[in-house]
């Protein structure tokens, strides 16, 4: 009696679930009179309509060429401006877990604007149970798009490996795998996917032949490569011989130039006196074969003034693997070498700050590398898309696509920081009012990865 009292309350509370997500997909809004920066790169365009039918946009077209279908709720945009949701490519959300931080910072990351993340290798039970209740709309947060990593054995002595695979040997959890020539690449990139990981993070302290088996056996089983731009002791050069989908960090590619240590724990600063004088010839060829093969740059700045903030506060501590000056040449040389750029923070933002860490990566890619605002909106919006994997679902504002859109006051193309003008974002066609976030606090923050 008991079991079967139980099993009909779950079925019911399944049936009610069903229903209410089919309602949702019912609801259809069209969004009038906008003036729309579909993410594209395009010029910002004035007069024009957005037809959302459940979770997908269904049509964008001119004011004058659609009309709200019998039913739908008409929303008049008349003097604002509506563009794709932004898109973090890289944050942690559980190196360790802490459910009660990474549900704060998902709250002020989708009140804010970014509408999906780029989950870059941490404790995947907790970060795959958030991207469900994320999904569901049980969480308000981003859609989590994250990686399984994959590393040397000899990088598996550092503590955050412990932290994210606590219960389970290091090196030895489907999420943070340690390889080494006797691995059978197909059964661990298997064992990766299984996770339901979106990519295979290469992280340190793997030759070069062994990047290489795991890239293509990943591409193989139809999983996306993220690297770092450097993977200790092989070269940016041999990363790109491998030909990941993104790599991160710009300053590790500088490796190339003044020698790469020969493993992540032997890394040393890097001096820029070795990239005075104008663009770097060696790092011109890199960034050559990036645009060549289509692989994207995901800068991380934040990670180097964050760096150059703290050194500056203790002069005695470590000094910075590599300055934010030389950081933000190297990506500048990048993009005006046509090397795809995405917005990726490798931090979390102070409780103080109520706007995503993301705004951070945009400003200072328009201050220090001289992106201009449409540039920078569109790092974080298409390029981002297609960091996460997800180009085809996301980035612009385009019939067929998520409907993830941000409705904004002002011309963020003018300004970014017109981005703070926010008023709904807008997230698989559900209305979050910038009006109804309650900011984190320092409780809910403390300890956060």
């Amino acid at each position: 009696m008991i079991r079967s009292g139980l099993g009909a309350a779950v079925a019911a509370a399944a049936m009610i679930c069903l229903a209410g997500a089919a309602r949702a997909a019912e609801v259809t809004t069209l969004y009038r009179h906008a003036t729309l920066i579909d993410g594209a790169g395009g010029p910002a365009r004035p007069g024009m309509s957005v037809l959302v039918v459940g979770e997908r946009i269904s049509a964008v077209e001119p004011d004058s060429r659609i009309s709200p279908p019998p039913g739908a709720e008409a929303v008049d945009l008349s003097g604002k401006y509506l563009l794709p949701g932004l898109i973090d490519s890289h944050e942690h959300l559980a190196t360790p877990p802490n459910r009660r931080a990474a549900e704060a910072n998902m709250r002020r990351d989708l009140y804010g604007g970014v509408t999906a993340i780029r989950d870059m290798a941490d404790d995947l039970r907790s970060v795959a149970e958030l991207a469900r209740e994320s999904r569901a709309g049980e969480v308000p947060g981003p859609d989590i798009y994250y990686a399984a990593l994959m590393a040397g054995p000899s990088f598996f002595v550092d503590p955050r490996t412990h932290a994210a695979t606590f219960g389970v040997e290091p090196g030895h959890a489907p999420w943070m795998q340690a390889i080494d020539g006797k691995t059978d690449i197909r059964n661990a990139v298997t064992l990766a996917k299984g996770t339901s990981a979106t990519a295979i993070k290469i992280y340190a302290n793997l030759p070069s032949d062994l990047v290489a088996k795991v890239t293509a056996e990943a591409h193989r089983q139809g999983m996306a490569v993220w690297t770092h731009s450097a993977i200790f002791p092989t070269t940016p050069a041999q990363v790109l011989d491998a030909r990941p989908d993104v790599i991160s960090h710009t300053c590790y590619m500088a490796y190339q130039v003044v020698g790469v240590p020969a493993s992540y724990q032997a890394r040393v600063r890097i001096d820029p006196a070795a990239f005075t004088g104008g663009p770097n010839p060696v790092m011109a060829g890199l960034f050559a074969r990036m645009k060549a093969q289509g692989t994207i740059l995901d800068p991380t700045l934040r990670v180097y003034a964050e760096d150059a903030e703290r050194f500056a506060k203790n002069p005695k501590g470590r000094a910075p693997f590599c300055d934010l000056h030389l950081a933000a040449s190297l990506t500048r040389q990048a993009f005006r070498a046509g090397v795809p750029l995405s917005t990726g923070t490798d931090g979390i933002a102070p409780a103080s700050d109520p706007w995503p860490t993301v705004y951070d990566e945009l400003r200072l890619l328009i201050d220090k590398t001289g992106l201009t605002p449409s540039e920078a909106i569109h790092a974080a919006t298409e390029v981002g898309a297609r960091a996460a994997a997800q180009g085809a679902d996301m980035g612009t504002i385009a019939p067929g696509k998520l409907a993830n859109m941000l409705v904004l006051a002002r011309d963020p193309t003018t300004d970014i920081e017109n981005l703070k003008s926010l008023e709904t974002t807008i997230k698989r066609g559900r209305a979050y009012p910038r009006a109804e976030f309650h900011p984190p606090t320092e409780a809910e923050l403390r300890d956060a990865p």
